[in-house]
């Protein structure tokens, strides 16, 4: 049994127990997480024996009593009876403490073994070791097993809620205002929809001091009850920003229309949002009341769809240290310093490449100064290679396949899930390839530039698909390129050509008695023999094999060729 370290049992247990003093640091350490931390997969499951037993209600064994990290005051009642082989976090805390685990829900077709199993088993199955519930579908036991347990006193069926009332009022100037008016006859009165909206004040002084500044403004707060015509007073609390935020999308759809919260018609050619890219910690009071703002304009007929976001991802938080960066710790980094001595874009690529956008990153200096002088090569590329005016059109088969391959790629990695840091991966072996590339004999050059088309035409490759990672650099250097009719923003994402990623070409090693000696390229559809005529050609393999037998000679398909002497 697990039971959340904030849980107002916990004290009451561990009173004059040796472990007394080792849980209450443990408890004090777990409130400095955010629960976010607390609840992610990623995270290591900590927490510690508490020094006492309890007795399972259902089959009267003892079992002892935990408190971890991963259990929640807010989920049920903040404890937990464990099942480390059917749920991933249990899985994880029973391996850490060494503590037994029991197979109660089986596949369907082949048995688990408890020995093998390296991760809990989460999908559906049949109960086992459960007595008179063995053979049972697990969703149909659930219901079995709750009636059962009602039916001798161990508890009963409840629906847990977990929307809380929702605070929208703060003492502030800023905000929307909330249209309420108090009179002492006719009590609380709302402001008449001629008289909307409220329009905040101008003439307000800020003190930081005393309650709302509103209070202060005798013009804003004295008005006239809209039922008595008393004398009355203005509500001058303001909403939380989570009110405006929790609807917004709707209102970017006719921004300025000025007659109506927003147009139905816009909204229909709008909404919903196809992704939602936000933090964990918007998952309540963003998500859920965005969710519950749409549900109430549907029911009042204004948009005829219940969900606001077809598609969400969550994105993980920057760690230092292994800690969320937070002021309270003292452990942030200040994106003004960094920007100042790498530029914006250097900082954007760091945190894209880093890890995926879904994953938690930790914070690193050096994965900075990489992403710094990776986009310095880019940048040297474009001034000491590209050439505004080529002068041979010859095509060099080996580059176009790499470029095209790279769009293909990373045209992937974008409609495939967001793949960013793959994809900055691949804009990167797109740049090596330029930079090894060397135009052939035949091929002139104009000055120190190389001239060919093929690796201006891999140079703007690259430079487009690393605009959506680094605009601003990138923006300059399609200027740099002679590029003036159009933005870069504004030129289209390139295509791959499936012809252009057909091999023509081969490099193959040469192993001489389990060494590399060499490499030749051969045409792809190359036989054995022009192959073996290929390889005896080059120096390197000549030379070691002057006055040796070859007894065996051996193809690797593409990649090599083995030679026995």
């Amino acid at each position: 049994m697990v039971l959340a370290p904030e849980h107002p049992l916990v004290k009451k247990l561990i009173a004059g127990k040796k472990e007394e003093k080792d849980v209450l640091s443990f408890v004090e350490k777990t409130a400095n997480k955010s629960k976010s931390l607390r609840m992610s997969g990623d995270q290591r499951k900590e927490g510690m024996f508490i020094g006492v037993h309890a007795v399972n209600p259902v089959n009267n064994e003892t079992i002892p009593v935990f408190i971890g990290d991963y259990v929640l005051m807010e989920y049920g009642t903040g404890a937990i009876m464990a099942v480390p082989t059917h749920d991933q976090r249990d899985f994880e805390f029973a391996a850490t403490h060494q503590l037994p685990k029991r197979i109660v829900i089986d596949r369907p077709k082949e048995s688990l073994k408890l020995e093998s199993m390296t991760e809990a088993y989460e999908d559906a199955g049949v109960l086992v070791n459960s007595k008179q519930f063995d053979g049972i579908s697990n969703d149909e036991a659930k219901e079995q097993i709750a009636k059962w347990m009602a039916h001798e006193g161990m508890g009963k069926v409840s629906t847990h809620w977990r929307l809380r009332d929702w605070l929208i009022s703060r003492q502030r100037y800023w905000g929307a205002p909330i249209p309420m008016i108090y009179c002492d006859t006719c009590k609380v009165v709302p402001v008449p929809p001629e008289q909307l909206p409220v329009v905040l004040p101008k003439n307000v002084e800020i003190t930081g001091q005393g309650g709302s500044p509103l209070n202060k403004v005798t013009d804003f707060v004295n008005v006239t009850c809209p039922k008595c015509s008393r004398p009355a007073r203005r509500e001058t609390d303001t909403m939380a920003t989570f009110f405006d935020s929790s609807w917004y999308f709707l209102r970017f759809c006719s921004a300025h229309n000025k007659d109506e919260v927003f147009s139905k018609s816009d909204a229909k050619y709008w909404m919903p949002v196809d992704q939602y890219i936000g933090g964990i910690e918007h998952a309540i009071l963003h998500l859920l009341y965005s969710r519950f703002f749409t549900k109430f304009f549907k029911d009042l007929g204004l948009i005829d769809f219940a969900e606001p976001f077809k598609n969400l991802l969550t994105q993980g938080m920057v760690l230092k240290e292994g800690e969320v960066m937070s002021k309270s710790r003292g452990n942030t980094v200040d994106p003004d310093e960094v920007i100042s001595k790498y530029g914006a874009d250097t900082l954007r690529l760091f945190i894209l490449f880093a890890a995926p956008p879904e994953d938690q990153l930790e914070w690193n200096s050096d994965g900075l100064e990489g992403s710094w002088k990776f986009l310095n090569r880019v940048y040297q590329m474009v001034e000491k290679r590209y050439s505004k005016a080529p002068t041979s059109e010859g095509k060099d088969q080996v580059l176009e396949r790499e470029r095209h391959q790279a769009i293909k790629r990373i045209s992937q990695n974008f409609e495939e899930g967001l793949k960013f840091n793959t994809a900055i991966s691949h804009t990167m072996v797109l740049a090596n390839a330029i930079d090894k590339y060397q135009p052939k004999a035949d091929q002139p050059l104009a000055g120190k530039q190389e001239s060919t088309t093929t690796l201006n035409q891999a140079i703007e490759t690259l430079v487009l698909l690393l605009a959506p990672f680094t605009p601003h650099l990138c923006e300059e250097l399609w200027q740099m390129m002679g590029k003036m009719d159009a933005t870069i923003s504004a030129i289209p994402w390139p295509i791959f050509d499936p012809a252009a990623l057909e091999q023509s070409e081969v490099t193959f090693a040469i192993q001489i008695n389990g060494k590399v000696r060499g490499q030749f390229v051969a045409p792809v559809d190359a036989t054995q023999d022009d192959l073996r005529k290929l390889c005896l050609a080059e120096p390197n393999v000549a030379k070691y094999l002057e006055g040796v037998e070859i007894k065996k000679f051996i193809v690797v398909p593409r990649k090599l060729v083995s030679i026995v002497v």
